[in-house]
């Protein structure tokens, strides 16, 4: 086990540090590049954050998809092998919903405030809780 502070708290200072303490103080491209740089550490802490159990569930779902075990590398190339050659299409049970739960994880990492993400998270809440 880690010490405190955690490796995601340790990436939320620094983007915090940079958003509240040195971003005020630049101009032009080195506000713009710490912006960046900002945004960088965010993706990182949702990733640490959230990624561990997404790819344990994104690893079960293609193993149940794909009736074998794996790594999530071994199985995502299996599952691209078998959309590329035809054997699976949409019409593939669990396709569309592992595609689409894979998809919702990504954006929950990369653009969490992006309107359309939030509507489906929204929505697959109500689903879950109603």
């Amino acid at each position: 086990m880690q010490d405190q502070p955690t490796a995601a708290e340790l990436v939320e200072a620094v983007a915090d540090f940079i958003r509240n303490h040195a971003m005020p103080q630049l101009q032009g491209h080195a506000a713009f590049h710490a912006r960046v740089a900002a945004n960088a550490l965010d993706i990182v802490r949702r990733e640490l954050e959230i990624a561990p159990a997404a790819n344990a569930d994104e690893q079960k779902r293609l193993a149940s998809l794909l009736g074998r075990d794996g790594s999530l590398e071994e199985l995502n190339r299996d599952l691209c092998n078998r959309i590329e050659n035809g054997t699976f299409s949409l019409e593939t049970p669990g396709l569309a919903d592992h595609l689409w739960a894979t998809t919702l994880t990504k954006l929950a990492i990369d653009q969490p405030s992006y309107s359309g993400y939030r509507r489906a998270a929204e929505e697959k809440g109500r689903q879950e809780t109603g």
